[in-house]
């Protein structure tokens, strides 16, 4: 029902789309646009006005391929560790994750014919494989990637001359084995299904293999603590943000998460903070507390009574030992006897490392920095969705981070959810500036970043010519030549003109320049840089001439 409903939304969106095109987008000419005054269009692609009109979901429908018919299939996942061989899609400049979205233009004969085969194909129907390929800079060769996606064909068409548009999903990642041509020149290839981790959480981890508690699990604990143990870590603020960490930490966990996490602390911390916070008294109290037998099953009533008077003795034991406490005369304060539950522990760190290293790999405290961060920096889309799902948000992020090709290729690699969350925050915190590829001048800022598609900042595009790029859209940038041209067929964005753009210093081809084609839109001008011909500049870097 989820897919239907996507479906008719879409359909009506594209009817929306033909309606502006027919109605609004063909009363100018494109040569207006360079006739335009300079409050039309800036040189720099910066849009004098703050106001956003355009819909950003057009783009992420590839209205651009024409009609489309659904497949009507969604291919179940496979099963970790899963060998097979499907046809293979070698792009370069491209790194397809998991549920992002990728267009193709199929021209070339042996492809076309792969297509064919992966919607025919019993093993996986409607599926092919995405691998990334690269040019070596030393020997001039090709390089394959061994780690690509699987993609399943949700959406194709055949043109008239033999062609197809084709638009699929990433499903998971695999290894690829081995790859060859076939005798109807198909590149096949056999892969094997990644296996991917299960979200790691601690203390379930951290915690779940040390030793059981014997007394104190169940009830309370009374006893006496000075006044002034501030110094021992209670009273102050920082530890009060701690606990509240630990509190918000514990109410996610399950029942038995949070038995073995509360088990994990008092077994472990429990007598060590009695002993600095207390006097002898207080040590030889806890040993009374420790030496107090297990209550036993609820089915047998008189070992309950019999355990029941034991403890009544424990806690007579322990209200006597308090009574006789003096009072220190030295910084005038008195002790007190003070009753105090479960969450007093919460005070010191779990497990045998404090508490900030276990958060470090918890992916689910990662996911709500990662999801933080990504909305504070980029905002579109907003990621909070996924933080209880820190497997799907970080391929979420990994495919819609405005960095380049290889640094999105060694984030598919990574195996870890952790790890690839880690990397994802410290990219969002420390990439600041977009260089060019070859000559490595400074074109653009992080902060420059303009979101134009429902996706987010970056996306892959396919032209008519059946390249795919995966470009980062930005209001403003630097260094940039234009064509004499703009064109306002096939364009990635219904309603802008798209004028090809180079590097101004060695004439690299950077991306285009989107200009609007109807006074109404706005922005009136952004750009689109190839992510394949840029280089990840950190924060630490400021030199640049041009910006």
């Amino acid at each position: 029902m989820d897919d239907e409903r996507i479906l008719e939304s879409e359909r009506h969106q594209i009817e929306q789309i033909r309606l502006l095109e027919f109605e609004e987008l063909q009363v100018e000419e494109v040569d207006d646009l360079h006739d335009s005054s300079d409050d039309d269009r800036d040189v720099t692609g910066a849009d004098s006005s703050s106001e956003f009109t355009f819909n950003t979901c057009l783009a992420s429908l590839h209205t651009y391929l024409g009609e489309v018919e659904d497949t009507h299939h969604r291919l179940a996942f496979l099963d970790g560790g899963a060998i097979l061989t499907i046809p293979l899609f070698y792009l370069e400049g491209v790194v397809l994750f998991p549920e992002a979205t990728l267009p193709l233009r199929v021209i070339q004969p042996n492809f076309v014919a792969a297509v064919e085969r992966a919607l025919t194909q019993v093993d996986a129907p409607y599926t092919i494989g995405v691998v990334r390929v690269c040019g070596d800079p030393n020997s001039r060769r090709i390089r394959f990637a061994t780690t690509g996606t699987t993609a399943e064909i949700r959406q194709y068409r055949r043109l008239e001359d033999g062609s197809l548009n084709v638009v699929t999903r990433g499903q998971q990642r695999f290894h690829l084995r081995r790859r060859w041509i076939d005798v109807e020149g198909v590149p096949c290839g056999e892969v094997q299904i990644i296996q991917e981790d299960l979200p790691a959480r601690t203390p379930r981890d951290a915690c779940g293999k040390l030793g059981p508690m014997n007394n104190l699990q169940n009830h309370r604990l009374s006893r006496t603590l000075p006044s002034n143990t501030s110094s021992h870590g209670y009273g102050n603020e920082d530890n009060d943000s701690e606990a509240n960490s630990e509190e918000s930490f514990e109410s996610e966990l399950s029942p038995t998460e949070r038995r073995i996490h509360q088990s994990a602390i008092l077994s472990i911390y429990g007598n060590d903070m009695m002993d600095e916070s207390t006097s002898s008294d207080d040590d030889k109290f806890v040993s009374d507390l420790d030496t107090q037998p297990r209550r036993p099953p609820a089915n047998d009533s008189d070992s309950i009574a019999n355990w029941k008077q034991s403890e009544n003795v424990a806690l007579q034991i322990g209200e006597s030992s308090t009574s006789g406490r003096q009072t220190h005369k030295g910084d005038g304060s008195n002790l007190s006897c003070r009753s105090f539950e479960l969450s007093k522990f919460r005070r010191v760190p779990r497990a045998h490392w404090p508490y900030w290293v276990y958060r470090m790999y918890d992916s689910y405290s990662l996911a709500q920095r990662a999801a933080e961060k990504w909305n504070q920096i980029v905002g579109t889309p907003n990621m909070d969705g996924f933080v209880k799902k820190p497997d799907l948000l970080s391929f979420h992020i990994a495919s819609k981070i405005p960095v380049s090709e290889s640094t999105r290729q060694e984030l598919l690699e990574i195996d870890g959810i952790s790890y690839r969350l880690r990397l994802e925050i410290e990219l969002l915190e420390c990439f600041d500036l977009v260089r060019c590829k070859s000559c490595k001048t400074a074109i653009a800022r992080r902060s420059d970043m303009l979101v134009m598609s429902s996706d987010g900042p970056l996306g892959a595009y396919v032209n008519p010519h059946g390249c795919v790029h995966e470009i980062m859209t930005l209001y403003k940038a630097n260094g940039l030549a234009l064509d004499d041209r703009a064109y306002t067929q096939y364009s990635w964005f219904p309603g802008y003109a798209w004028t090809v753009s180079s590097c101004h210093t060695c004439e690299t081809h950077m991306g285009w320049l989107f200009t609007t084609a109807n006074k109404k839109l706005k922005p009136k001008s952004f750009w689109g840089i190839r992510c394949s011909q840029v280089v990840d500049g950190i924060c630490e870097d400021k030199t640049s001439s041009n910006m």
